[in-house]
């Protein structure tokens, strides 16, 4: 009890001592090196790379309690491939890397993290194309609409034709119109309006979607992958109704889900004000 007193006794000089030693600057040094790390753990955590960092951890474990063992032969060959970790791991990571690099070039602001302040008639887009998708699922048109969040798509735009007008459930519709030279590929939103149409997106390379996934649900979920944009994909076999964000696909979706699901992750998860003509959006 004495010895846990003395250290109780002992905090405040520590504290004080801090304060004396770590200025303004080397904490917002620490706060935002550890925010960079989150994020960067966060994006490897959507991703396959988030296995492999679990062996690189577990590599590091093994190094450090040979080194307390005395494993002499064990430590060496372990301390060899640590030196060579900054090789090996852009190696390993070379398409999450690239993928990183990629949003940060394509974002329409070049800045990772920056939020966007409001979505301009975002609602209107939203209900657009969710009253389209049921339109369309019912008589088999295939469709795909891709919802632009903070990550520019200019890239992706510039390969379809121009539209810049604002979204409507009956213009969606005609765009996706069998006979409509503007059916085949995606249609961009951005901010409630529709940016193009017939535009070429990239296709998944996820070997774990299911095979019965045609290539415009492939696409759907990569450019997902590729980018924060929310897409909705309307089955031209089956009929039915999906959405692709940051590369999960949610599939056989109702009326009432679709729009809900677009809100959630348009609106709510936006920063926007949450609520609709409807009322606020409860999570499913």
């Amino acid at each position: 009890m004495d010895t846990l007193r003395e250290l109780i006794e002992q905090v405040p000089v520590l504290l004080l001592s801090l304060r004396n030693t770590v200025g303004f600057w080397d904490v917002l040094d620490i706060l935002i090196i550890t925010f960079i790390i989150y994020r960067v753990l966060s994006f490897m955590h959507k991703t396959s790379a988030s296995s492999v960092m679990k062996g690189i951890v577990f590599v590091v474990a093994v190094a450090w309690i040979s080194n307390l063992m005395n494993m002499a032969v064990l430590n060496f060959l372990l301390r060899q491939v640590l030196q060579m970790g900054i090789i090996v791991l852009i190696i390993l990571f070379q398409p999450e890397i690239r993928k990183m690099f990629e949003r940060m070039g394509t974002s329409r602001f070049n800045f990772m993290f920056l939020k966007r302040g409001r979505y301009e008639n975002i609602e209107t887009g939203i209900e657009s194309a969710a009253a389209a998708s049921i339109v369309m699922a019912k008589s088999k048109t295939g469709a795909i609409i891709v919802f632009e969040r903070e990550v520019g798509l200019n890239d992706y735009a510039v390969t379809g034709t121009s539209v810049d007008a604002k979204a409507s459930s009956e213009l969606i519709q005609n765009i996706f119109f069998h006979n409509s030279p503007l059916h085949d590929g995606a249609l961009i939103i951005r901010e409630g309006r529709i940016l193009a149409a017939a535009c070429m997106l990239p296709l998944s390379n996820n070997i774990n979607l299911s095979r019965d996934l045609g290539m415009r649900h492939r696409a759907g979920v990569g450019i997902s992958e590729r980018s924060d944009a929310v897409v909705l994909i309307v089955s031209e076999q089956t009929g039915t109704v999906s959405i692709a964000v940051d590369g999960m696909l949610k599939r056989h979706l109702s009326e009432d889900t679709v729009e809900k699901l677009l809100q959630k992750e348009l609106i709510l998860a936006g920063n926007i004000n949450g609520k609709s003509k409807k009322g606020r959006i409860k999570e499913s």
